[in-house]
This record gives structure tokens, C-alpha cells and sequence, in this order.
């Protein structure tokens, strides 16, 4: 098990939980805390035990973005050198969109900047009623980072993606969840029981068929759709070959739940 300050992780009953450990500073990212939760990420990716991961923060926060305190200090590094660096923690984001594996994000509370970028990086977001969303660039002079940019205009639109870049509003869950942002919102005393039931529903699925899925749902945000069929055609016949398929169709005959093993 990776040992970190930073952040905080288990593996249970194939679910994986990634924990962002920083509460005095509403767990914003630092290059520790990145660096670890890549590493962890990586590992799970490949690891037969897990089966589904979830994402969440200590505290108040699901992760309000980059540490504003750090951000007058004075790297020492060029811009070239900056920007390389950049894009090797932007690998958070990439892994939790791109990865076999399905990524939940347990939103608790604040997910502003490229905190919520790394929010909508996730397959599923469910958030606490509670939650509290914002991109906050715009107030710190900043861009957009950790692909917030891309993942509000795919999920909400270009407009509103304008609007909550340029304006900076932070809204509530319920607004989250109607612009799209978010899968559930839960009441807060029942939040933590329902992730983890979501996640058990994911890790004790047919995850071949989960990790083509994923796959093709992304690939079907930028391809066409024959690419998509051709795709689609290698991927479902795939899953065909999977114990779980077979497993899934005597269920179906014998008339009962199905026990998938992953395989």
C-alpha cells in the first residue's frame, strides 16, 4: 500500500478509495498529493483486485483546486520547464477519464478549479448535498487547467462553460446536477452508504464489458459513427468470449442474479 501525507487510500471488497488528505488546506493539490495519487492510480489500474475506484476529500472539500499559497512563490524554473511540469500532473486527470477501470468521484464538498476538473474526470459523480462547485480561474487570473475546460463544455455546453469560466459563480449540487455536471446528489447523512453502494454494484460487475464501455463512450466524443460500429463490433464480440457473458446468460435462462466474477 502506497504511504503518503497526502492522500489516503484502501482497497475493500474491489473497491478502491483514493482519498485526498490535505483538510487544513480544503485539500487542495500540491505536487505531493498528485504525484501519490498518480502512482496509486497506476497501480490500480492494472490490479485484478480492484474493481472499481472512488475519489473523495477529508474534511469539507472534495479538492478546491491548486494551493492558492504557493502560487506567488517563485518556481526557479522556466516557462517551458513549468508548462512540462503542468502537463505530468495533469496525468491525474487523464488517468481517472482514460484508465480500464471505472472512476467514481465522491464529491463531499468544495470542488473548485482543477479540483472540479478532476471531478468531471470521473465516469460517475455523485455528490453530497452539500457539494459546492466553481472553477474560481478567473479570480486567481488563471486559464483553466487538469481539462476543465473540455470536460464543462462536453457535459454542460459551450455557453454555460463560458459562463462558469468567465463569471467564476460557485453553484450548489442541485444546479450541478441540472446543467449535468453531476450523476446523484444524495442527502449528506446518507452519503458515504450510497457510494459505496454505486461502487459495489461496479465492482461486482461484468468489468471486461465495463472496460469496453468506457472506452467506447470516450471514443464516441470525437469519432464518427462508423469508426464507432467498426469499434463497437470488436468490442462487444470480446466481451462474448468473457466468463462473465456466459455466466450472464445462464443467469438470464435459470432466471436468476447473475455472480460475475471480472473474468
Amino acid at each position: 500500500m502506497l504511504v503518503s501525507i497526502m492522500i489516503q487510500t484502501q482497497v475493500t471488497d474491489r473497491i478502491a478509495t483514493l482519498t485526498f488528505h490535505r483538510p487544513e488546506k480544503l485539500n487542495a493539490l500540491n505536487s505531493e498529493l498528485i504525484a501519490d495519487s498518480i502512482a496509486a492510480l497506476r497501480a490500480w489500474s492494472v490490479d485484478p483486485n480492484v474493481g472499481a475506484i472512488v475519489v473523495t476529500g477529508t474534511g469539507r472539500a472534495f479538492c478546491a483546486g491548486g494551493d492558492v499559497s504557493s502560487m506567488a512563490k517563485d518556481s526557479g524554473r522556466s516557462l517551458e520547464e513549468s508548462i512540462d511540469g503542468l502537463r505530468e500532473w495533469q496525468e491525474l486527470s487523464w488517468l481517472l477519464y482514460n484508465i480500464p477501470k471505472i472512476s467514481i468521484a465522491a464529491v463531499n464538498g468544495f470542488a473548485m478549479g482543477a479540483g472540479l476538473g478532476v471531478c468531471l474526470a470521473c465516469d460517475l459523480r455523485i455528490a453530497s448535498d452539500q457539494a459546492k462547485f466553481g472553477t474560481a480561474y478567473a479570480k486567481v487570473g488563471y486559464g483553466g487547467d487538469f481539462g476543465t475546460t473540455w470536460l464543462l463544455t462536453h457535459y454542460a455546453g459551450a455557453p454555460k462553460a463560458k459562463e462558469l469560466m468567465l463569471l467564476g459563480d460557485v453553484i450548489d449540487a442541485a444546479e450541478a446536477h441540472r446543467i449535468g455536471l453531476v450523476n446523484r446528489v444524495v442527502a449528506h447523512d446518507r452519503f458515504e452508504s450510497e457510494v459505496r453502494q454505486v461502487a459495489a454494484r461496479i465492482a461486482a460487475g461484468p468489468l471486461t464489458s465495463f472496460r469496453y464501455m468506457k472506452g467506447n463512450i470516450n471514443l464516441a466524443t470525437h469519432t464518427d459513427f462508423r469508426a464507432l460500429l467498426d469499434r463497437e463490433a470488436e468490442t462487444h464480440l470480446r466481451c462474448g468470449q468473457t466468463e462473465d457473458h456466459k455466466e450472464g446468460v445462464r443467469a438470464f435462462l435459470e432466471k436468476r442474479a447473475p455472480k460475475f466474477t471480472g473474468r
